[in-house]
């Protein structure tokens, strides 16, 4: 069961590695990240936290941008290109397909994204000289864009079964900023007893039903020393199970629709 998903896997990292548009956002990405620290003209504690969180801005949006691309093509192209005929002759389900493409994207993100948060940590370590819990505290914070954007990843290919590239480009940022952005302001209408039944409701459903991106984005302690997270082990348990859970329904969905789509 496991030997089609993996070989797809592997194929879809080679395949991602390959391609020169999501190298050239890797290395846009990573020179980002490398000339932030010259742009300091604040004061030192000023500075560090300015240099951060810039960093993880970078990071986070460069992460959402390859994930991306790097999924809205993956099932449409191997349609256009025939070559899902000749994969789906040999003892090949569909679901194993899907969920090969899936894994093999999440793999090819862990390493662009392990490859950008060693550049930032290295500069942070240069530019600063942290403490080692400093250190650790910044580390933390790519794990959590990891998480955040294998769900989107996962929304992307969702998607894809039914949507062309365009309008999966369109759709998934737009789900993301969303989930980003507007979430925590859904979340406190939903919870505001002043606010009115009906929007209290659609509140109430856009924070049920899209995907909270914005959980994802915690405060750190050198950014905001002033936002502590009570239990943050508990914390990580939660945001992980929710990204594990909203990512298997979203695999789901799209085995289901790719079950009947004709290709």
């Amino acid at each position: 069961m496991m030997g089609p998903i993996l070989a797809i896997a592997k194929t879809t990292v080679g395949e991602a590695i390959r391609r020169r548009v999501l190298l050239v956002i890797l290395m846009i990405g990573v020179l980002l990240l490398s000339i932030i620290p010259s742009l300091g003209v604040l004061t030192a504690r000023q500075e560090k936290a300015v240099m951060i969180s810039t960093m993880f801005a970078v990071l986070r949006a460069t992460s959402a941008l390859i994930a991306i691309i790097l999924t809205i093509y993956m099932i449409p192209n191997e349609i256009e290109r025939r070559t899902i005929y000749t994969i789906l002759s040999k003892p090949v389900q569909r679901w194993q397909f899907l969920v090969g493409k899936y894994l093999g994207a999440v793999f090819a993100l862990f390493i662009m994204i392990a490859m950008m948060s060693a550049v930032m940590i290295i500069l942070y370590k240069v530019f600063h000289n942290p403490d080692m819990a400093s250190l650790l505290d910044v580390a933390k914070q790519p794990i959590n864009y990891f998480m955040e954007m294998s769900l989107l990843s996962a929304l992307s290919i969702f998607i894809s079964t039914f949507a062309p590239p365009l309008v999966n480009f369109f759709l998934s940022f737009g789900l993301w900023g969303v989930g980003t952005v507007l979430n925590p302001l859904y979340d406190s209408v939903a919870q505001n007893s002043g606010t009115g039944p009906i929007m209290k409701g659609v509140a109430t459903i856009a924070t049920k039903v899209l995907p909270n991106f914005a959980q994802y984005d915690i405060k750190n302690p050198i950014i905001n020393p002033e936002t502590i997270i009570e239990n943050p082990q508990m914390y990580t348990i939660y945001i992980t199970g929710y990204a594990i859970v909203y990512i298997t329904f979203l695999l789901i969905g799209g085995m289901l629709i790719f079950e009947k789509r004709e290709v």
